[in-house]
């Protein structure tokens, strides 16, 4: 007999780490948008069979860090008409509504061109709660993918104001009430302290884990731990999210290094820990060199710490970030245009275009130190593939980089074109590994799924949900990973052959922990004394997500 609801991928070549299986061929059901068991009757039929004989069969891919919606990815679209002009056009169809590309590319095109690579589920790493409502709404305007939202903590009135006062109680009740009121995924410290600094003081900042906030009289140190400690006893699906601070400075190691010490054991993870790995001081290009070896060490002694790259790609770019003083510092740099703003009592931004050139000896060894992080951490499920899109690269070079890991040849080939002095200050030329498919599917799906804490994604075994990528196998594996043969989403074929065939809205991830509610009051009391907008009025509605998916806790 002929079910009209199960679909088969039959004889696959299947990649499923979270399962256990590496390249074994076999079929996979799908009934209601997930994956099922095949059916012990054996007069069960389905409406539907995918060919996928000779074929590589994955999960959707997962982007656990990006910046794709909220306040500041609207300004940085503003921000670069002269991108807009050149970019590729998406035009509209019958299905698809027209989209502009560039580094920033618009709500559209973001999510067709996910869905084209593979991707079913992305993450905006650095929102504002205030700005919560307008990412969600953002959300709305992008299909294909499944989204979800980090909010910013680091530079919190009232988180440091618990720190402060050493109420370690009140702070993991708003920190949970934070996360359910926004609808946020993961708390997100940028520059923890740093920023708040930056916006009391022209070009102020913190310079290590140990300096104190002005009024606030916290550290970093501090801050780091409290949230850490507040996310692992609010059972978080993900740990606390943290962009270090000293983003981008020679010599920024060493309080990255401090800052896997600050967890004191809670999980943590890093982000864009490409951007923390340098050696050197004193902003003197000549001392700039690559010291990811004793902080991969760390990270592969320390299991409770997990990294995401960041990974810097040649070409040009626009960096916007929650570090409010290191957009200025890049705008000095860069010497182009410049946004900074300041969101009340909780955050800051920066943007700047930029350009990575490979015969610039700090990029070149950017772009080394990146493909280092890959190549040291021994354990594949504790690194994910990133480029903090768009600060280091669009997330459109994932099958570049997929290539440089797999193929050593093409690795060399690549350092030969960038600054001589690569070799001397860094170690990728003597590194000799290369992932295979296997250890791919892990940093590009199953790995992040496991960080995130998310159970239904990132595999193929009964129960996933059905986000599922086929690829044509090809000895040029950017070939290969460029263009899928088909992505399916939640059981339903939304591109087939590069052409989008349901362009669906996908799910709203979020949290919703448990929390003491008697602490509302004194919140609301704190909130009406010091925002320009009512209590009643900052928590965002579920009217505003698409579809809630409210994550279990650990």
């Amino acid at each position: 007999m002929t079910s009209p609801d199960y679909i088969k991928i039959s004889q696959g070549t299947v990649y499923d780490p979270t399962n256990g299986v590496d390249g074994e061929v076999r079929d996979i059901w799908i009934l209601d948008g997930r994956i099922v068991d095949a059916p012990t009757d054996a007069a069960v039929r389905p409406s539907r069979v995918i060919d996928a004989t000779g074929l590589v069969v994955m999960p959707g891919g997962i982007d656990m860090h990006c910046h794709i919606a909220g306040p500041k990815v609207n300004v940085a679209r503003k921000m670069r008409p002269e991108e807009k002009r050149k970019a590729e056009l998406i035009h509209s169809t019958k299905l698809t509504h027209s989209g502009t590309m560039g580094s920033v590319p618009s709500t559209f095109a973001t999510g067709y061109k996910y869905a084209g690579l593979g991707y079913t589920t992305a993450f905006d790493a650095a929102i504002p709660p205030l700005g919560a409502r307008h990412a969600h709404e953002e959300f709305d305007d992008t299909p294909c993918i499944d989204k979800g939202i980090y909010l910013l903590m680091g530079n919190n009135h009232y988180v440091m104001q618990c720190l402060q006062k050493n109420e370690p109680e009140k702070l993991k009740a708003f920190i949970g009430w934070l996360l359910t009121a926004a609808k946020g995924y993961a708390p997100k410290l940028v520059n923890p302290g740093g920023v708040e600094v930056w916006k009391s003081h022209q070009a102020g900042n913190v310079s290590g884990l140990d300096s104190l906030v002005d009024h606030f009289q916290v550290t970093p140190r501090q801050i780091i731990g409290g949230v850490a400690k507040a996310a692992t006893e609010l059972r978080l699906p993900h740990s606390v999210h943290i962009h270090c601070n000293n983003l981008g400075m020679p010599g920024n190691w060493e309080t990255t290094l401090e800052t896997m010490r600050a967890l004191e054991g809670h999980r943590g993870h890093i982000t864009h820990i490409q951007f923390h790995s340098y050696g050197g001081g004193n902003g003197d290009e000549n001392t700039f060199n690559s010291k990811t070896i004793p902080l991969a060490e760390y990270v592969n002694s320390h299991p409770n710490i997990t990294v995401d790259v960041g990974q810097v790609l040649f070409g040009e770019t626009t960096s916007m970030t929650g570090d409010g003083p290191l957009g200025y510092f890049l705008s000095n740099v860069y010497g182009g245009k410049w946004f900074s703003s300041d969101t009340e009592m909780e955050s800051g931004c920066g943007i700047t275009p930029i350009k990575y050139r490979n015969k610039s000896l700090v990029h070149a060894l950017q772009w080394a130190i990146g493909l280092e992080w890959y190549l040291l951490v021994n354990d594949p499920w504790r690194v994910v593939m990133s480029t903090d899109h768009p600060n280091g690269g669009s997330f459109l070079a994932y099958p570049q980089i997929i290539r440089l890991l797999m193929d050593r040849t093409y690795r060399q080939d690549v350092i030969k074109t960038c600054h001589p002095q690569v070799r001397e200050r860094s170690t990728l030329g003597d590194l000799d590994r290369e992932y295979t498919l296997n250890e791919i599917a892990i940093i590009t799906r199953a790995g992040p799924a496991r960080i995130l804490g998310l159970k239904d994604k990132g595999h193929l075994g009964a129960g996933a949900d059905a986000d599922i990528t086929i690829y044509t196998p090809h000895d040029n594996k950017e070939t290969m990973f460029e263009l899928p043969r088909m992505v399916i989403k939640s059981g339903r074929v939304i591109v087939e052959q590069g052409e989008i065939r349901d362009p669906l809205n996908g799910k709203t991830l979020h949290v919703q922990p448990d929390y003491d509610h008697e602490v509302e009051a004194d919140i609301q009391t704190w909130f009406e004394k010091y925002y320009s907008i009512r209590w009643r009025n900052y928590p965002v509605d579920l009217s505003y997500l698409n579809e809630s998916c409210v994550v279990p806790l650990k």
